[in-house]
C-alpha cells in the first residue's frame, strides 16, 4: 500500500521551527514584518489571504493587510510597493495573484525588492535559484522540497519528472530538484508522448493545473508523486470519473457541492511507493514556507544592513 506523505504533519512541524526563529529574533529587537496586498473581492484570494495573516499571528510575525479596490491601477500599486520597499518594519511582501486586467502584474512582481520578494517571483531571485546561490525560492516548490527531505525520500541519483513550467512553480521545483542532485526533466502539455517519460521517474511532480491529468498508466510502480494541482470540481459526472464508489468523498460532494482533485486521478496514486495527497499535501506547505521565507528576509536583509541578525 502506498505511503501517504502528511503535509499537515510537516508543515506543522516548519511553522513551530519558524515560531521559535522569530521567538530568537525579537529577543534581539527584531520582529520579522510581512505586508500581504490583497486587490477586489475575489472570495478565494480573501480565503488565503486571511490564512496567511492567521498563520503570521501563530508564528509571531508582524502582518499588515492591505485591501485595494478592483478599480486600482497599476501605477497605484507601484506606488504603494515603493512604499513597502522602503518600510523598514516590513520584510517579505506578499501580492496576492491574480490581479484585475488593468494590472500589468509582472511590471508589479518585478518591482518589489528581490530581499523582500517572499514569493520568489521577482527576476533577480529566479537567476539566483538557477545559479545554486541564495535566494528566496517560491514557496510552493520549497514545500515540495521540504516534503521530500522530511519523509526520507532519497532525491540525489534519482530521475525526477516534472510535469509543467511555469514560473511560479514548475521551473523553480526543476531547479531546486537539480540542486539536490536529481536527474531533472520537464515536461509540459506540448511534450511529445508524455507517459513515456513520466513512467521513467522516481519522483514525480505533477503541477500542471488540470484535474487528474495523470492518469494511472503515466506512473511507475513504486514512484513518489508529489501533486501540486488544486482544482475544485463541481460537475457530478466529472465526480463520479475521479472518486466513484469513495463513500467519504462522496459525502463531502452531497454536503458542500464540491471536492478538490489533485493534477493526478486518484487511482493513480495505487501504483506509488508514496504520495502526497490532496487535500492534505503539498498546499498545506505554501503557508509553511511563506512563514519561512518570512524569517529568511528579515535575517539577510538585517546581516547585510549590519544589524547583526544572522
Amino acid at each position: 500500500m502506498a505511503r501517504v506523505l502528511d503535509g499537515a504533519a510537516i508543515a506543522a512541524t516548519i511553522k513551530q521551527e519558524v515560531a521559535e526563529e522569530v521567538r530568537a529574533l525579537v529577543e534581539r529587537g527584531v520582529r520579522p514584518g510581512l505586508a500581504a496586498v490583497l486587490v477586489g473581492n475575489v472570495a478565494a484570494s480573501e480565503i488565503y489571504v486571511s490564512n496567511k495573516v492567521k498563520v503570521c499571528g501563530e508564528v509571531g510575525i508582524y502582518s499588515d493587510l492591505i485591501k485595494l479596490p478592483e478599480t486600482v491601477t497599476t501605477a497605484e500599486l507601484l506606488e504603494l510597493v515603493a512604499s513597502l520597499n522602503a518600510r523598514d518594519e516590513i520584510d517579505g511582501i506578499l501580492i496576492q495573484l491574480p490581479l484585475p486586467k488593468q494590472v500589468d502584474a509582472k511590471t508589479l512582481l518585478d518591482a518589489i525588492l528581490p530581499g523582500k520578494d517572499v514569493d520568489g517571483l521577482n527576476p533577480v531571485n529566479a537567476g539566483l535559484l538557477q545559479a545554486g546561490r541564495p535566494a528566496l525560492a517560491p514557496c510552493t516548490p520549497a514545500g515540495v522540497i521540504e516534503i521530500l527531505k522530511r519523509s526520507g525520500i532519497p532525491m540525489a541519483g534519482q530521475h525526477a519528472v516534472v510535469v509543467g513550467r511555469s514560473d511560479l512553480v514548475g521551473k523553480p521545483a526543476a531547479m531546486l530538484l537539480l540542486h539536490q542532485n536529481a536527474t531533472v526533466t520537464i515536461c509540459h502539455s506540448k511534450t511529445r508522448d508524455l507517459g513515456a517519460i513520466t513512467r521513467q521517474a522516481d519522483i514525480l511532480v505533477a503541477a500542471i493545473g488540470r484535474a487528474g491529468f495523470i492518469t494511472p498508466e503515466m506512473v511507475k510502480p513504486g514512484a513518489t508523486v508529489i501533486d501540486v494541482g488544486i482544482n475544485r470540481i463541481t460537475d457530478r459526472a466529472e465526480f463520479d470519473r475521479f472518486f466513484a464508489g469513495d463513500a467519504k468523498r462522496e459525502a463531502t460532494f452531497a454536503k458542500r457541492g464540491s471536492t478538490l482533485v489533485g493534477d493526478v486521478h486518484p487511482k493513480a496514486f495505487e501504483l506509488a511507493g508514496a504520495y502526497t495527497p490532496v487535500p492534505g499535501g503539498v498546499g498545506l506547505l505554501t503557508v509553511a514556507m511563506l512563514m519561512a521565507n518570512t524569517v529568511h528576509a528579515a535575517k539577510m536583509r538585517r546581516a547585510s544592513s549590519g544589524g547583526g541578525a544572522k
